[in-house]
């Protein structure tokens, strides 16, 4: 569940969810950019799900704590700076599928929600939950950038969105370093 939350506040205001848009409106086949984004994302995930799968039994429970305080703030952080537009990839003749496979797949490559899937995944005792529950997060809010359209996401307040998570995962953050330095 906290992976699940955790992308569907990230994702909103993700460069990977920013292109998924682009792509929709440039194809104008939105079940393809969908079906395409939705297996990059569940590829990334896996493979932060089964990174930290690799390397739980490594880790001390107090270094995972601070494993998942670095998490947060790193994603808190990622939150309040300034959202770079993504390359809309136009030179790309590749259809809208393979687009939208590739291009958000590299484009989410270990960003903030796979880190954090990562970081879920040490912590759980079912880390296949973690990486399900980040990849239906990150695969809800992109499905709907990708039906809204480009046009419609630039009415969004992206930036107040982002700045709020940022805080939010910010003081989560403090919170669980605090929490793991045994100070509350």
């Amino acid at each position: 569940m906290a992976a699940f939350v955790a992308a569907l506040l990230i994702q909103p205001g993700s460069r990977s969810t920013w292109l998924a848009a682009i792509l929709a409106d440039r194809f104008a086949r939105p079940g393809q950019v969908i079906i395409g984004a939705v297996i990059a994302i569940a590829i990334g995930n896996a493979v932060a799900g089964f990174g930290g799968l690799w390397v739980a039994h490594i880790l001390t429970p107090n270094a995972r704590a601070l494993l998942l305080a670095l998490a947060l703030a790193f994603a808190g952080i990622g939150c309040v700076e300034r959202l770079k537009p993504p390359d809309p990839l136009a030179k790309w003749r590749i259809g809208a599928f393979a687009t939208s496979l590739f291009g958000i797949g590299i484009l989410a490559a270990g960003d903030s929600v796979q880190f954090l899937t990562f970081v879920f995944s040490i912590r759980s005792d079912a880390p296949v939950l973690a990486a399900i529950g980040a990849t239906l997060g990150a695969s809800v809010v992109t499905a709907a950038a990708i039906v809204a359209g480009e046009k419609a996401r630039r009415k969004v307040p992206i930036r107040a969105i982002r700045i709020a998570t940022g805080v939010l995962f910010l003081i989560a953050g403090a919170i669980a370093a605090l929490s793991a330095f045994g100070l509350i």
